[in-house]
């Protein structure tokens, strides 16, 4: 079955594309939902003054709220309609998978197949709308609290900011559920690349004009430019890497026929825990340097004017709690996402084992004994593609928008898209294939 879907792989073409109907159309509604989210993201807030906004936003771009912009696309920088995007969806995603290995009744729900998904999707639903109000309702204070930069302060102000702001956020998780199953690839995950791709033309025109200025040599440039695509290069080799275990069946009788034993393989990926430890770690760091800069840096002790110098960008001891963030969250996203007990039980319930393992407790045993030191490998690249890119900023002084964790995030959505058409069309061609068959033994019946 493998070797048949590589060669109809092989066998993809233009023709193919052409003809695949289903595909275009999924393709179309996609762009068509990305371009209605990117209008969104500049529909001003009600309420605002713009130029003291601007300004404000100037003071703070390097703290949180320049990575939550980079993940709106922009929404943030212009307090759009879209400024929250779809940040309380993804934490209230990962605030329910977390509490699935907690609580016994979700853990019971995860197992009972696709009714208890629905129920979970519903549960992560209720706590998007609570901390996307939770979030509004910050945000209007907080703009509220600064100088000018609300037109007319007061509750009603404050109202109509968690209203639109919620609003916008709801809009886009049902724009991406549509995107989902009515287009083509997650529609969450193409909502946060269409965001972070938006911004790269002017990163990369700002780079541009550095060069012809002469603040950067054309070398540094291009240099800089082929580290890129190396890290592309390695994102890709690990994202698409796996560890994969033997799986055997025993042989089994049916009537008087004894049916030889199947093969199969487990595949364990080399990055089981994505981008979620660089997003995790980048906004626990973030947040000194936020909270320092809505405060009166006047008022501050010495010692926490030291500690948010130390945490700032392109500092070493940024650096090194980054890097041990990133490590921890790998090993402890891994641990929540994939419990090696469980795969065991699945695998003795069916009847399959690993040869030289025995089934239940010993094949657990030797999945978590893999699982961590592929997870040792995982946790190594993610600290190397996101702190390379801080490294470069700090000596060498390109604005380099597209950090390690938007970098992630761009490649793996990539290929999970590339590889969705990719499928989309060899369904098509296999059923083309399967259509004239039945034709050919219709004449021959005749």
């Amino acid at each position: 079955m493998a070797s048949a879907a590589e060669q109809l792989a092989s066998n993809l073409n233009f023709s193919t594309f052409a003809k695949a109907e289903d595909l275009k159309k999924r393709l179309w509604f996609t762009l068509a939902a990305l371009l209605v989210y990117r209008l969104g993201t500049h529909i001003p807030l009600p309420g605002l003054n713009p130029e003291a906004y601007a300004q404000a936003f100037r003071g703070q771009a390097g703290g949180i709220l320049g990575l939550f912009n980079m993940f709106s696309g922009g929404a943030v920088q212009r307090m759009a309609i879209f400024a929250l995007g779809i940040m309380p969806y993804i934490s209230a995603s990962i605030i329910v998978q977390l509490m699935t290995s907690v609580v016994p009744a979700l853990e019971n729900l995860k197992k009972e197949g696709e009714q208890g998904r629905k129920i979970i999707n519903q549960y992560t639903r209720y706590g998007t709308v609570l901390l996307g109000a939770l979030q509004a309702y910050g945000i209007s204070v907080g703009l509220e609290s600064g100088n000018g930069l609300v037109v007319d302060p007061g509750i009603f102000f404050r109202v109509s900011t968690v209203v639109t702001l919620l609003g916008g956020t709801m809009f886009l998780m049902w724009l991406g559920e549509q995107i989902t199953s009515r287009g083509i690839g997650n529609g969450i995950s193409l909502i946060i690349f269409a965001g972070i791709a938006a911004g790269l033309p002017q990163a990369l025109a700002g780079t541009l004009e550095l060069g012809r200025t002469g603040a950067l040599s054309t070398t540094l440039i291009l240099a800089v430019i082929l580290v890129a695509i190396g890290v592309i290069a390695i994102i890709v080799f690990v994202e698409r890497a796996q560890r994969r275990l033997l799986i055997q069946y025993p042989k089994r009788q049916v009537g008087n026929r004894m049916f030889q034993g199947d093969t199969s393989h487990l595949p364990l990926k080399l990055n089981t825990s994505g981008v979620i430890p660089a997003i995790f770690a980048s906004s626990l760091l973030l947040l000194p340097a936020t909270l320092a800069g809505f405060a009166n840096t006047s008022s501050l002790p010495a010692w926490a004017t030291s500690i948010v110098a130390a945490l700032g960008h392109g500092q070493p001891l940024y650096m090194l709690f980054y890097g041990m963030l990133i490590a921890f969250f790998a090993f402890f996203y891994t641990a929540i996402v994939f419990n090696p007990k469980d795969t065991a039980d699945n695998l003795k319930k069916h009847g399959g084992f690993i040869p030289g393992i025995r089934p239940g407790e010993r094949t657990a045993e030797y999945i978590d004994y893999v699982l961590t030191r592929i997870t040792v490998i995982g946790a190594i690249y993610l600290v190397f593609v996101c702190i390379l890119p801080e490294i470069l900023v700090s000596q060498t002084g390109i604005p380099l928008s597209l950090g390690g964790t938007s970098l992630l995030i761009v490649v793996s959505v990539t290929l999970d898209t590339v590889a969705q058409i990719q499928g989309h069309l060899i369904a098509q061609q296999y059923e083309g294939l399967i259509k004239k068959s039945k034709l050919r033994g219709g004449k021959r019946g005749r």
